[in-house]
């Protein structure tokens, strides 16, 4: 029989669970998630006395792994958030790290300078995807439809080889591979641009609700390091070490990178705690979710539509 001692430390553990080993973050080349490698450099996850693994990965690996868990978080938009819970494993968004502004393009051969010269060619785009929904927007705002275009299936990593090949005459894509797509073709063109639509695209750490439930404390220090970054990204005199960590990170010039950063709106802790609070526009995570949630149910990239709310959870900002 157990004595009272034992019963006691049991009843302890039934309550309070110590982190056992590491929380594993698939992370990917956006620089709004590139920033996490700051903290790696810095030892930043050691100062806050939480124990983290960041696993590099292509993005839609990264979503892959987390389905398949291997990962308790990872870096998704809002909408492919709802993708993965959708069709394989559900998370919260429980941290946003910034919105895409202006890093999501459209990019067109040269002579193509507005979306409504989009009308009967050839645009790849992977579809299904953030650009897509990208895509859709900007060509509403010209009196287009998707029927309007011929969509052309195509990898997100592997656009700027199909826009220089000719095959297409535009794409949509995120940096770096949007940028890549602009060097490669000389005369192409920005046409559109997630800064037309700020707020389209949030950028978030989603979080298996069962991990961030059980180590709640450790997710919150996960996020005291995010908020570090932020202001070693936005004050002055530090911001060339973060930008040089990064870069190397991905493999470019630090001075290239500054260039993919000013399309990334990286949102403070008070700012980003504002954009929990719904909204039926792109102001908030829960307007924004809702419209990408429209978006999948009716281009089928899942059959039936999805409680948004559900992914939203706000703890870390409480």
């Amino acid at each position: 029989m157990l004595n009272r001692l034992a019963l006691f430390l049991l009843s302890l553990g039934a309550f309070s669970f110590a982190q056992a080993t590491p929380l594993t973050i698939g992370y990917s080349d956006w620089p709004g998630w590139v920033a996490w490698e700051v903290a790696v450099e810095k030892g930043w996850f050691e100062d806050e006395g939480v124990d983290v693994t960041l696993e590099w990965f292509d993005y839609v690996a990264s979503m892959d792994a987390f389905a398949a868990g291997q990962l308790d978080a990872v870096c998704m938009t809002n909408g492919d958030t709802l993708v993965t819970g959708a069709t394989g494993r559900r998370s919260v968004m429980a941290l946003i790290n910034d919105f895409s502004n202006g890093n999501d393009m459209i990019v067109a051969q040269p002579g193509i300078t507005d979306v409504a010269q989009l009308a009967g060619k050839k645009v790849g785009v992977e579809i299904g995807f953030v650009g897509h929904l990208l895509l859709l927007r900007a060509l509403e705002k010209a009196g287009l439809t998707e029927d309007d275009v011929d969509l052309i299936n195509v990898p997100t990593n592997e656009t700027p080889m199909v826009l220089a090949s000719g095959d297409v005459d535009a794409i949509v894509a995120w940096q770096p591979n949007s940028s890549q797509s602009l060097q490669m073709v000389p005369g192409s063109t920005s046409i559109y641009s997630s800064a037309n639509d700020p707020g389209l695209i949030y950028d978030t750490l989603a979080i298996a609700p069962e991990s961030l439930n059980r180590y709640p404390s450790e997710w919150g220090k996960v996020a005291a390091v995010w908020y570090r970054i932020v202001d070693f990204l936005n004050d002055p005199e530090t911001q060339p070490e973060a930008l040089e960590i990064m870069a190397a990170r991905v493999g470019i010039a630090a001075n290239e990178y500054a260039e993919l950063m000013q399309g990334t709106r990286f949102l403070n802790k008070e700012e980003a705690k504002g954009r929990y609070a719904p909204t039926e526009d792109l102001n908030s995570l829960s307007g924004s979710t809702n419209i990408a949630n429209e978006f999948n149910v009716k281009y089928k990239v899942y059959p039936r539509t999805q409680a948004t709310a559900d992914y939203i959870n706000d703890l870390l900002y409480q």
